[in-house]
Parts: C-alpha cells; sequence; structure tokens
C-alpha cells in the first residue's frame, strides 16, 4: 500500500511539473482517470471526444492513447515504454450539470458516504480508494456536500472510442457543491453497471460553485 500510494505521489509530482492546472474561468472536469481490464495481455487504443479544452494528459494523448494493457490494469505506453496505472486526464468546458437530485451529507461523513456509494457503482476498492484520496481533502472541511453522480451530462460531453471494444464500461463522474446548512432534495436511484469480459473504468469529478 506505502508502495501504491508513493507512486502516486510521483504522478502528483510529475502533473504539477509538467504544469497540469485548473482554468478560473470554466468547469473543471478533474482527474479523469481510465483503467483497462481486457481479459488477456492486448494493445488497446482510446480516443477521448471531448467538448472543451484538455488541460493536461498523462501519459501524453496527442493522437489517441495507445498500450499495451493487462488484465491487472497495468498499461504499458507503446509511444514512451513506460509502464501505467491508468490514463489520466484534465479539461476545462462550459458544462452543466443537474444538481436537482443528490445526496446531502455532512463534510465529516463523506468518507464513509462516498466508500458505499462508489461501491455500489461497481468500483473495487483499490478504484474508490484512489478516488477518495484525491477529493476527500477538498470535500471534508465543507459543512455539508450536495454530491451527485453525473451520467448523460458527462458522457455526451467526454465521449470515448476504444479498440478493441470493451464488455463493459463503468463512467463515475461526481458533480459536488459545497454547502453551509442542509438542503432537501430527492435522491436519485444508483444504477450499477456488471463487469464482464474487458472492462473499462473511468471516474473523475468537479465541484459545482
Amino acid at each position: 500500500m506505502k508502495k501504491r500510494y508513493g507512486v502516486l505521489v510521483l504522478l502528483l509530482m510529475a502533473l504539477l511539473a509538467a504544469g497540469c492546472g485548473g482554468r478560473d474561468d470554466e468547469v473543471l472536469s478533474e482527474k479523469p482517470v481510465i483503467y483497462l481490464y481486457p481479459e488477456k495481455a492486448e494493445e488497446v487504443s482510446v480516443w477521448l471526444d471531448y467538448d472543451g479544452e484538455l488541460t493536461c494528459t498523462y501519459p501524453a494523448y496527442e493522437d489517441g492513447w495507445h498500450v499495451i494493457a493487462r488484465p491487472d490494469g497495468t498499461l504499458q505506453d507503446l509511444r514512451d515504454g513506460q509502464e501505467y496505472s491508468y490514463l489520466f486526464w484534465e479539461g476545462a468546458a462550459d458544462a452543466q450539470y443537474d444538481m436537482s437530485t443528490g445526496f446531502v451529507v455532512k463534510g465529516d461523513d463523506t468518507a464513509v458516504f462516498l466508500q458505499e456509494k462508489l461501491s455500489e457503482l461497481g468500483l473495487t476498492p483499490a478504484e474508490y480508494n484512489e478516488f477518495i484520496v484525491y477529493w476527500l481533502p477538498k470535500m471534508q472541511e465543507n459543512p455539508w456536500n450536495l454530491i451527485t453522480f453525473q451520467t448523460d451530462a458527462y458522457t455526451s460531453q467526454a465521449e470515448l472510442r476504444i479498440e478493441p471494444e470493451p464488455d463493459s464500461i463503468i463512467r463515475v463522474f461526481m458533480a459536488y457543491q459545497a454547502l453551509e446548512k442542509p438542503v432537501t432534495v430527492p435522491e436519485p436511484m444508483l444504477r450499477p453497471v456488471p463487469r464482464k469480459g474487458f472492462t473499462v473504468v473511468e471516474w473523475g469529478g468537479t465541484e459545482v460553485k
């Protein structure tokens, strides 16, 4: 586990050195990461059609990502030969997210809430732990958070094309809003996607202000 977090720290340092950062004038899609889990080691290409400006990619996106993917999720970039745990991108766009339904959660309860809901949505402990490590420091100090999991609003803005075509794709994108006091909104039904065959998993998020 210590080695795993050490790799994450090195990744964040590399991203900062590469100039990856936010834009104040548009909504950021923060740290979407894409995991590839084929049933056997094979070459996989991933293209992202993003309705916005990509502010950072790692490894470099260029004309798409082209990797050797293995069943344990490790990726070898065909350009530089380096090994990666996932594909990273970040972008800024004029996005609109539906906050009329969601989950109103105390800041102190954010970690437990995310563990439960991300597991329900189909993420493994390794995947949702990485999600929580990134987002918890931004959310836990807020008195309350209105947390939503966007579907069409996100996937229509950031379309993925993958070859060979995966058997299942799980895309989890959280949009949250910090609250000083709780509000009342309907809670949505979450619909998990079963993992089968060649599985692709993506998670990311944004703060709505």
